[in-house]
């Protein structure tokens, strides 16, 4: 009779154990990172240029006269001033566009990121050819080029035509101190040094952000969540800071399954409670659906009377 080979090394094998002992063994389950979530960065190529060209201009103005070489350190402050202004402009768009209600960005960060790289690019013109004309010609130039590149900043709110401005400025201000709490926990985690659970912790705040997604379309939703942008979220922010500490430390296997478990059960509720906030909204259609059907239905009767 024909017998299945298997050995300690082949993937059903068994493994024999100092007491002659045979115990299956299954290989250890992979852990697939996670990038829901996670988008690049726009214009991420052109801003990483932006800080990568004025870093020439630093080292080369050391080999000029005391004048010359001051000029060009200025101008190539300036320029890294410019790039980054542009970028915490940029993010601050994305956050925008991503919201369904958002208030304009107080700093026009794009725009000043714009004046700035032109005035370093006059003051590299103007020390190199000591020509005011050029130089001021050169910098609007490249301020219009850099506003052409990334666009100017949103100015105005939105969402915010028709609704309560009581009743948003609650959800902006709740949003934005759990975006802080995010924010915190991000940072945290980045102590662990391992990118899938960096990943992982992303997976859990899209889904998050999700629930403010619905908050900002329906204010009403504020009170059902409050618990969650609070309590749940601030509790997940010290349990990461407390788990990168300690895994940080020791590396210890079961403490890293024991957090991975514990945003597992976190995103389910997040999700569960996200899904409960549509089937209440769609209930509270129904209702008014109904008893305008109502109403009208009252009107045509009276009518035909």
């Amino acid at each position: 009779m024909s017998k299945r080979y298997g050995g300690e090394f082949s993937p059903t094998g068994q493994r024999t154990d100092p007491d002659n002992r045979q115990s299956a063994t299954a290989p250890p389950p992979l852990e697939v990172a996670s990038f829901k979530g996670r988008s690049p960065m726009r214009h991420g190529a052109k801003i990483n240029l932006l800080f990568i060209l004025p870093l020439g201009v630093l080292i080369t103005a050391f080999f000029q006269p005391v004048t010359a070489m001051t000029v060009d350190l200025l101008g190539g402050m300036a320029l890294l001033l410019g790039a980054w202004l542009t970028r915490d402009g940029v993010r601050a768009e994305d956050a925008y566009l991503e919201r369904k209600v958002a208030r304009r960005p107080a700093i026009p960060r794009k725009m000043f990121g714009s004046v700035a790289t032109g005035l370093g690019v006059g003051l590299l013109v103007f020390g190199g050819q000591w020509v005011l004309p050029s130089a001021i010609i050169l910098g609007v130039l490249a301020a219009g080029l850099h506003l052409f590149s990334f666009g100017v900043d949103p100015m105005t709110d939105k969402g915010l035509e028709g609704v309560d401005s009581f009743q948003t400025d609650r959800v902006a201000r709740k949003i934005d101190e759990a975006e802080a709490v995010l924010a915190q926990m991000k940072d945290a985690i980045l102590r662990a040094r391992d990118r899938q659970l960096e990943s992982r912790v992303d997976g859990f705040q899209h889904t998050v952000r999700q629930m403010f997604r619905q908050v900002e379309e329906d204010p009403r939703d504020l009170t059902a969540a409050r618990k969650y942008l609070g309590v749940y979220l601030q509790g997940a922010r010290d349990a990461t800071v407390k788990f990168a500490d300690l895994y940080g430390r020791n590396r210890d296997a079961q403490v890293r399954a024991d957090y991975v478990a514990l945003l597992d059960d976190l995103e389910t509720n997040f999700a569960a409670r996200s899904t409960a906030m549509l089937s209440d909204n769609r209930d509270a259609l129904d209702i008014e659906m109904e008893v305008l059907r109502e109403r009208l239905n009252r009107d045509n009767l009276h009518l035909n009377e």
